[in-house]
């Protein structure tokens, strides 16, 4: 479990230093900045390199939401439910951490520009409603679990899993980034709503709740179509 844990841990740490820290440092750059096509790429590459890396391990969840709905679904274990997700919130909170450490030192950097944080309603990059994340986050987190459980079941094609959750990260973040910043993952939402303060941690709730109701609605709907794996 200890390696497990770690591997959670670790995947996760990659997944927010990565995609966050694309958004934070490189998205908005001068002349050459990367925008939201490289932002969504650099969440879908951080899921992939990381799935094949420790995958193997502990699954690669590196997500709360797809722990609820592989458990849900009857692949995880309900007792290691809550060691995984704490292992993905510290891996989370000391990725943001360290990516506060590094973008604190431009000269102009400040927390007021959001830090990756989520959003809705004035904090969304497009002005959307909380009603608009809301489905959003579900409808996304939904599918991207479904994918997720379809990929690794043993009927799938092996070894190509971590192709076709990367990708279907990127998917899900290119939809939702205008929306919410594309949370899908109450971790990612989590480490930089602690260094923000204020709002974003006030709209957190909308980041926890509705990645798990999509993610136990994929774990139901999945079990419901293909039984058990």
């Amino acid at each position: 479990m200890s390696r497990r844990l770690f591997a959670e841990l670790l995947g996760t740490f990659w997944l927010v230093f990565g995609g966050c820290g694309s958004a934070v440092l490189a998205a908005g750059f001068p002349d050459l900045g990367i925008g939201f096509l490289g932002v969504a790429l650099a969440f879908g590459l951080t899921v992939l390199t990381m799935v094949y890396a420790v995958g193997g391990i502990s699954g690669g969840h590196f997500n709360p939401a797809v722990s609820v709905g592989l458990a849900v679904a009857g692949r995880l274990p309900a007792k290691d439910l809550v060691p995984y997700v704490i292992a993905q919130l510290v891996g989370a909170v000391i990725a943001s951490a360290l990516l506060f450490v590094v973008a604190s030192g431009k000269v102009d950097f400040s927390l007021a520009n959001g830090f990756a944080a989520n959003g809705y309603g004035e904090h969304s990059p497009g002005g959307y409603s909380m009603g608009a994340g809301l489905v959003a986050e579900i409808v996304l987190t939904f599918m991207f679990v479904m994918i997720i459980l379809g990929a690794t079941a043993s009927h799938a094609p092996a070894g190509f899993a971590g192709i076709a959750i990367g990708l279907a990260l990127t998917l899900t973040n290119l939809v939702a980034i205008p929306v919410t910043n594309a949370s899908i993952n109450p971790a990612r939402s989590t480490g930089p709503a602690l260094f923000v303060g204020g709002w974003a941690l006030q709209q957190l709730w909308l980041f926890w709740v509705a990645p798990i109701v999509g993610a136990a609605l994929a774990g139901i709907a999945h079990k419901s179509l293909f039984g058990d794996d």
